[in-house]
Formats: structure tokens, sequence, C-alpha cells
């Protein structure tokens, strides 16, 4: 259940308020990556704040709406880790924020080079 007053928050300066727009964003993940998958590592819990660790699959098939603009479908698949940080009141979500790293799924998507190996020692 979502406040009426719900943030959130991601990488790239996005942000929102309120249930539309918090929900609009999560969907916007699973119309981009529909065979999206979430697999959560961990949960911790302290008081009303709820933190989960986990990694994000799906193949990207739809349009990517990003802070830079829009990213045409690669068809290419990314897993990416997650930190995602949930803060509740009176048993609602009141905020979300979202922490991944966007230059390791770019380059997952090709749209940025990866980086070279690292030298063997």
């Amino acid at each position: 259940m979502l406040a009426d007053d719900v943030t959130y928050r991601a990488p790239g300066r996005m942000n929102g308020q309120g249930k539309a727009a918090c929900a609009q964003f999560f969907a916007g993940w699973w119309d981009t990556f529909p065979d999206a998958h979430v697999n959560v590592h961990a949960v911790h819990l302290a008081g009303d704040i709820v933190t989960e660790e986990g990694t994000f699959t799906g193949t990207h098939h739809g349009t990517l709406h990003s802070p830079a603009g829009d990213i045409a479908p690669t068809g290419r698949s990314v897993a990416v880790d997650y930190i995602h940080v949930l803060r509740y009141r009176d048993g609602k979500h009141v905020s979300f924020s979202l922490l991944f790293d966007r230059l390791e799924m770019l380059e997952q998507l090709g749209l940025l080079p990866a980086p070279a190996p690292a030298p063997a020692s």
C-alpha cells in the first residue's frame, strides 16, 4: 500500500511524488524489460525502514525512458545489482530510494564500451 504522499528517488536524479508517479516509475521498468525478474538476496529491517539487496534481470524489449532521453530497445539482457530503501508510516510506503549502477547497465545494453579485463597477476 502506498501513502498518498509517497516519494521515490532513483539514479540520474529521477524522482517523483504521489501514488501515480511512483506506480508509473516502477511500471516503466516492466514495460522496458517485459521478462523482468527481481532476485532478492537480503532484507534488513530497522524500525520503519526496510533495506532490500537484490539483482534485477531482464531483456531490453521496450523503450527505456532515461533522464538523458529515450533509449530504443537493444534486445540485450541485463543483470544489475541494486539496493532499495523503503520507508513506512502507519503500514504504508512513504518513500522509496533505489540505487543501482547505471554505467554497468548501459555497458550491458551495449551503449557504452565495457571496461577492459584486469590484467592477470
